[in-house]
């Protein structure tokens, strides 16, 4: 008696097995999407990175919304110009322009460079120092110096130099943001290969207060915004600020007389 049971048991869950099967196999035809094989050829030339710096999740996304038209065939800055002229040919279209962005230290205030106010104690973050009382600089605009930045960065393009400030190896760096994202002070940002001049300071203190805290402050004083051609350099917040639309590569910099040293290139 027992081994009937035994047998109608296993013979109805197989039964059951065979019918669910069939219906599965019924509903994926049934519901079946084609996906456009374009989709799994952009996918492959992609770098395979998948560090969200074209702003979707991942390099599949990504492809998948170049071809459905919802991202430019030049829209990966990790591939570069290379990998958007074989996009391009996929899709069959021109190639745009891509041009490679990097991450950039806005901030020249080390160790050697600002003033301190106190010894800072706590979690060695610059998240939490920012939280707590902005660190140990008088500064509260630069850079902090526990190098979260450092820590998010995937592909070891950053380190911590002797003065306690970041340094990006460029040509390491893959242009994915993500130091941007760690940094609480905004003192990360990314640019265009070709911006060779840089205003590396956030600092928007007033003139006597802003060469207190850090001998590399910009001070607001206005002697490069008059140097420069009209328009290519204006004065914000006490800060200069670089127009890069009008401020071409053959653009004589006009820093020579600038107190605090606060533009490089």
């Amino acid at each position: 008696m027992e081994i009937n049971s035994l047998l109608i048991a296993a013979g109805s869950m197989g039964g059951m097995g065979l019918l669910f099967s069939i219906g599965l196999a019924i509903a994926d035809k049934k519901l079946h999407v084609e996906e456009d094989p374009k989709i799994s050829q952009i996918h492959e030339v992609l770098p395979g990175a998948n560090c969200g710096a074209c702003g979707f999740p991942g390099c599949f996304a990504f492809a998948e919304n170049v071809v459905n038209g919802n991202a430019k065939s030049n829209g990966c800055p990790v591939g570069g110009p290379d990998v958007a002229d074989k996009i391009a040919n996929i899709l069959g279209i021109e190639s745009g322009t891509s041009e490679r962005i990097v991450a950039r230290v806005m901030c020249q205030g080390g160790k050697a460079e600002t003033a301190r106010k106190a010894t800072y104690d706590g979690i060695k973050t610059c998240t939490a120092a920012t939280l707590l009382s902005k660190g140990e600089k008088f500064c509260e605009y630069g850079c902090i110096g526990y190098g979260d930045c450092v820590e998010v960065c995937q592909f070891n393009a950053m380190y911590m130099n002797d003065n306690g400030l970041p340094v990006v190896i460029e040509d390491k760096c893959v242009g994915c943001g993500e130091c941007v994202k760690a940094c609480p002070q905004g003192i990360m940002e990314m640019h265009a290969i070709s911006h060779n001049v840089l205003l590396r300071c956030k600092n928007e203190d007033k003139i006597l207060f802003a060469r207190q805290v850090c001998t590399r402050a910009c001070i607001g004083c206005g002697i490069c915004v008059r140097e420069a051609d009209e328009g290519k350099l204006t004065l914000s917040n006490n800060l200069a600020k670089i127009d890069y639309d009008k401020f071409g590569d053959d653009t004589k910099i006009p820093t020579e007389k600038c107190p605090g040293k606060c533009f490089t290139n």
